[in-house]
């Protein structure tokens, strides 16, 4: 049975997170949202995200697409 194992950091000096779904060659884009970054491959799909500014959030929240 395969597993689906997402990862995630967390940095609070930096004060943002990622996630990851893949760990593949890829590259962070922007997104509609300021705050969020997508990570995809080549191809453009989705490896993972990262959100910036999480102390900003205070339990509001957001919504944003990924591709």
């Amino acid at each position: 049975m395969e597993r689906n194992v997402v990862k995630l950091w967390y940095d609070p000096e930096g004060d943002f997170i990622e996630v990851i779904f893949e760990r593949k060659e890829g590259y962070f884009r922007e997104t509609d949202d300021d705050r969020v970054m997508e990570k995809v491959d080549i191809e453009g799909n989705v490896l993972g995200f990262s959100i910036q500014k999480v102390s900003s959030m205070q339990g509001k929240p957001f919504e944003v697409a990924l591709a």
